[in-house]
């Protein structure tokens, strides 16, 4: 049986905490079990990719967001949303190591997959 995967699309930052916590959180729980995932920033969740980011932001009983990226930087992919990334004048070369920027063409191609699983916190 072929291996599935998750892909996760975080839309919330330090706007909604907690919503955007879950979504590391989630990835970085599957990460450890041994699922392939993609995690995407989009909207102000954008802002994770730019290094010091993830340390700057808190919530009370969570992980530390900086570690559960670390987590899935090192089995997973992580993404910035294109158009979220211009609207905040992020470019590549701004972003942490091993995290791309990418558009909607590449978010269906991967949900699209036969074995996918998508998430949208």
């Amino acid at each position: 049986m072929p291996e599935r995967s998750l892909v996760i699309k975080v839309t919330a930052g330090k706007d909604d905490p907690e919503r955007c916590n879950q979504a590391f959180t989630v990835a970085a729980a599957a990460v450890a079990s041994g699922v392939e995932v993609s995690l995407w920033l989009t909207g102000e969740s954008a802002w994770f990719g730019l290094p010091g980011r993830a340390e700057d932001f808190s919530l009370p009983h969570a992980a530390p967001l900086a570690d559960l990226l670390a987590g899935v930087l090192a089995a997973g992919t992580v993404t910035v949303c294109t158009r979220c990334a211009a609207r905040r004048n992020i470019e590549a070369g701004d972003l942490i190591k091993g995290i791309r920027i990418s558009g909607a063409a590449t978010f269906v191609a991967e949900i699209m997959t036969g074995n996918a699983q998508a998430l949208v916190y």
